[in-house]
């Protein structure tokens, strides 16, 4: 290789990093949301996880799996999504035997049994509504204290509802009732949309599933949980 070519090759490989570094903005906020629900709902312990961590392995693994040095950004991000979700969905998995080690167990069956739907425990652990998430609703029992208050400041998933007049108390009670209820796998989507800043498209092509899936679910959090706060 002429060195004309070997600098041409460094710069096409600069302009290459350049773009995978630009690809983690909006995973770094996602990354960080995941892990702070996880550890608010009690799956893994508090500041075990760091998002740095997670996105650091899962760039490794992009670069270990192989690449096209000539794959646009977009590419790029959506390929790196997809390495983060099954990361942190194998993460959970592991690390669930943690709502047992704090005593959770109980209190989840407890408020599980309060609800109007029937939820059940999928061998994956994760929270699914009966008839295949057809009715994705929730309600908060108040004699209870068991579930979190939400701390989202800058009321990204409130904008994303399209509700503005809520008082800033009663949003974190309701965010966090809503959070304590979902499944991980429907909380997954609304936080690829609202945080990972990624379109229905984009959520269908990283999870895959269909756009109208997609859609579905979200329009079905969205009114439910309108309706919640009414």
């Amino acid at each position: 290789m002429c060195s004309l070519d070997k600098i041409n090759d460094k710069t096409t490989k600069a302009a290459f990093d350049k773009r995978v570094i630009s690809a983690t903005q909006h995973l770094q906020t996602y990354v960080k949301h995941r892990l702070y629900i996880a550890e608010s709902t009690g799956i893994i312990p508090k500041n075990m996880y760091t998002s740095h961590g997670i996105i650091d392995e899962a760039i490794a693994k992009y670069y270990e799996n192989g690449y096209n040095i000539d794959s646009d950004a977009s590419t790029i991000k959506l390929s790196l999504f997809r390495i983060v979700d099954t990361d942190l969905n194998t993460l959970f998995k592991k690390e669930a035997f943690h709502k047992n080690t704090i005593s959770t167990n109980s209190i989840l069956k407890e408020e599980l049994d309060n609800l109007d739907e029937a939820y059940t425990v999928d061998a994956d652990m994760d929270f699914v509504m009966n008839e295949d998430l057809n009715d994705i609703s929730y309600k908060q029992d108040h004699k209870h204290k068991h579930l979190f208050l939400y701390d989202d400041n800058d009321t990204s998933i409130l904008n994303a509802f399209d509700i503005e007049e809520i008082s800033l108390n009663n949003s974190k009670k309701k965010l966090g009732s809503l959070y304590s209820w979902l499944p991980l796998n429907v909380s997954n989507i609304i936080d690829l949309l609202v945080f990972g800043k990624l379109s229905f498209e984009e959520i269908s092509k990283v999870k895959s599933i269909e756009v109208k899936r997609v859609e579905f679910i979200f329009n079905e959090v969205k009114e439910k949980f309108k309706e919640h706060i009414d």
